[in-house]
């Protein structure tokens, strides 16, 4: 009998040491954003700008948790109107509600292509759609912030990004950022 209870615990010892070993291999697949067109801290070509086609960024991702049930993306320019007196972040994109089972958006992605359930808000150019960087000064800084959520949430109808992050709060499970920058 004894060695029955004893083979239990090792068996129970095992599984549980298994199973802390499956969290900390998904607590350290850390949620990762890269693109093609630049990398982190680089420039963003002018392709993706207003001095250019203003088309939006080749954008992958990895690492996303399994208690993910929706992803959030928000572009914004935290130094407008002028690096050296910013006054304002200016939003130049917001998406919602893509499907943690999706690994990236191809460059120039249109709202027909994007994966199904995403839903766009309201960037800073009173539109649904990317915007591109269009500094009126000096070289700006371009984040792209990536939010993994652990809900799907409502149609908050083409929210800006204060309405967004207002929903998200409280559901962020892992948070990445990739940053560019562009200027003259």
């Amino acid at each position: 009998m004894r060695s029955c209870a004893a083979s239990i615990l090792i068996l129970l010892a095992c599984a549980t040491g298994l199973a802390a070993q499956t969290n900390a291999q998904e607590r350290n697949m850390a949620l990762t954003l890269t693109s093609h067109a630049f990398h982190d801290g680089g420039e963003i070509p002018q392709r993706h700008t207003c001095k250019g086609a203003d088309v939006s960024p080749q954008l992958a991702w990895s690492g996303v948790p399994a208690n993910a049930k929706s992803l959030a993306l928000i572009v914004d320019d935290p130094d407008a109107p002028d690096p050296a007196a910013p006054r304002m972040t200016w939003v130049h994109w917001v998406l919602y509600n893509i499907p943690p089972t999706a690994s990236g958006l191809q460059e120039g992605v249109t709202p027909a292509a994007l994966p199904a359930g995403t839903l766009q808000g309201t960037n800073d150019f009173q539109r649904a759609t990317y915007g591109g960087p269009c500094p009126p000064v000096g070289r700006h800084r371009y984040f792209h912030k990536l939010y993994a959520l652990d809900t799907v949430l409502p149609d908050l109808h083409h929210p800006t990004k204060a309405a967004l992050e207002q929903a998200m709060k409280g559901h962020v499970v892992a948070h990445t950022e990739l940053l560019g920058t562009f200027g003259h």
